[in-house]
């Protein structure tokens, strides 16, 4: 076992150096202690997750979900279509309202800008809140920031997460095998579901949305915690302490409270069910502008400190920061078995594909394997670690994430959940092409310029 990581490293960033001294790697408790030293969350005890790599059993397993529901739902998604498949997810969410749960829907104002208001009226006029994230007129300065989260917690007990937006494409059932997305979710129960609550309510209280019930969280808007469950009597006092309050003193506030936000890196979680070191865990990465991105590179990271063994990636949008390439590439040529998974032609982002062409080059001369998948549009965002530590969401490894989107992952150390990741990931390796040196050598002039092209203009992408 190594030894336990100083603050000092933790806070300079230096986690991959720390990993890189644990003897067991992701496997070590120490490991544990890095991540929680860095992302300031609990780790918590769960029963077995579920990975649900195909959308048809991922959607019939959420709107069971919703149906099942006694008290609460809560839906945060980049899109939402009003196709079939949304519609089906309307229905079950129409259905939740009329027997008294508190239903709210929280959407990205961009992200499912293509779907008619009279679906939205359709929600409202039943029962459902719906709100949605940085509408133009609200926040014309910040249009750039994205709610990329997707996520549903019923009772918060029960919760999803992954990549899968709520549309036809994801649904292998109800659409044409070519058009099919390729993604990932994974279910989960216990504490870890009312954490997810609380993020939830980060960007439900960026997007206007009425005070949840019974949660503690950092509001996005005044970088303040906030206590929702406040009688009326205090929230008139609290309205009139803020009217009072002049310009500058909120200023302070919140550059105070960003200071603090920073230094704690997390919300304020409550009734945890926190794993000891043998116990499966689970810890939730939900980075968004102004919090948790460094947290969430720092644990990256660590994920590539610690590896020994194997390491293997899927991302649809492949344009990592140099020096998070730098350490993918180190693990590869200390003798780790990396693996990435990335898109075909069959991209929905050509431009990113290339930016990811631009460095095959360099990943294949220090030893990385890249598949290239072929049977559908890739969107899954995963990593899988030593059969161990599995990492399942909605970021992508590129500028946009990292900097600009409101993000949710969750790390996953179990065993069983690893080995079920690692199997989808050969299923999808049975439908790629792997790139070689050779195949790279025979791609034309034109192609590497515009390779390189993409790749220099990486975080305008």
């Amino acid at each position: 076992m190594g030894d336990a990581p100083s603050p000092r490293e933790v806070r300079s960033y230096r986690a991959w150096g720390a990993a890189r001294r644990f003897t067991n790697g992701v496997r070590d408790p120490a490991f544990r202690e890095l991540l929680q030293l860095i992302d300031g969350g609990p780790m918590h005890q769960c029963p077995p997750p579920v990975l649900l790599p195909d959308g048809a059993a991922a959607f019939r397993a959420m709107i069971e979900a919703i149906d099942a529901a006694l008290e609460e739902v809560l839906l945060e998604t980049y899109i939402l279509r009003d196709d079939k498949l949304g519609e089906s997810v309307q229905q079950a969410l129409v259905r939740a309202a009329a027997r008294g749960v508190r239903t709210y829907v929280l959407v990205d104002a961009v992200g499912s800008m293509g779907t008619h208001d009279r679906f939205w009226d359709s929600l409202t006029e039943q029962g459902v809140v719906v709100r949605h994230f940085h509408r133009f007129w609200h926040h014309p300065l910040e249009a750039l920031r994205r709610d990329h989260r997707k996520l549903l917690v019923c009772d918060r007990r029960v919760s999803f997460t992954g990549g899968m937006n709520i549309g036809e494409e994801y649904g292998s059932s109800i659409r044409a095998r070519h058009d099919v997305w390729r993604d990932t979710f994974v279910q989960i129960e216990g504490s870890v579901a009312r954490e997810l609550a609380a993020v939830f309510a980060e960007g439900w209280d960026r997007a206007r949305g009425p005070t949840l019930p019974g949660l503690e969280y950092v509001s996005w808007s005044d970088d303040a915690h906030a206590s929702p469950q406040q009688n009326v009597a205090a929230v008139g006092t609290l309205a009139l302490q803020h009217r009072l309050q002049s310009a500058l003193q909120r200023q302070m506030q919140r550059r105070l409270g960003r200071q603090r936000d920073r230094r704690r890196g997390r919300r304020v979680r409550r009734d945890v069910d926190v794993a000891s070191p043998d116990d499966r865990a689970i810890l939730v990465l939900d980075p968004r502008p102004g919090r948790g991105q460094r947290e969430m590179l720092g644990v990256l990271a660590a994920l590539l400190g610690g590896a020994r063994a194997r390491l293997w990636i899927t991302t649809p949008y492949f344009a990592p920061p140099t020096r998070a390439l730098s350490l993918l590439l180190a693990a590869a040529r200390r003798g780790v078995d990396v693996r990435l998974l990335l898109p075909s032609e069959r991209t929905d982002v050509p431009l990113i594909r290339h930016a990811a062409h631009g460095v095959y080059r360099t990943l294949l001369e220090s030893g990385v394997r890249i598949f290239e998948y072929e049977r559908a549009t890739l969107h899954a965002k995963t990593m899988v670690v030593d059969g161990h530590a599995s990492l399942i969401g909605s970021s992508n490894l590129d500028f946009r994430s990292f900097w600009l989107n409101a993000e949710c992952n969750v790390l996953v150390f179990d065993d069983a959940c690893a080995a079920a990741l690692e199997r989808s990931f050969h299923e999808d390796l049975a439908n790629s092409h792997e790139i070689t040196m050779d195949e790279w050598r025979q791609w034309t002039w034109a192609h590497r310029v515009l390779d390189r092209t993409a790749r220099a203009l990486r975080w305008a992408l």
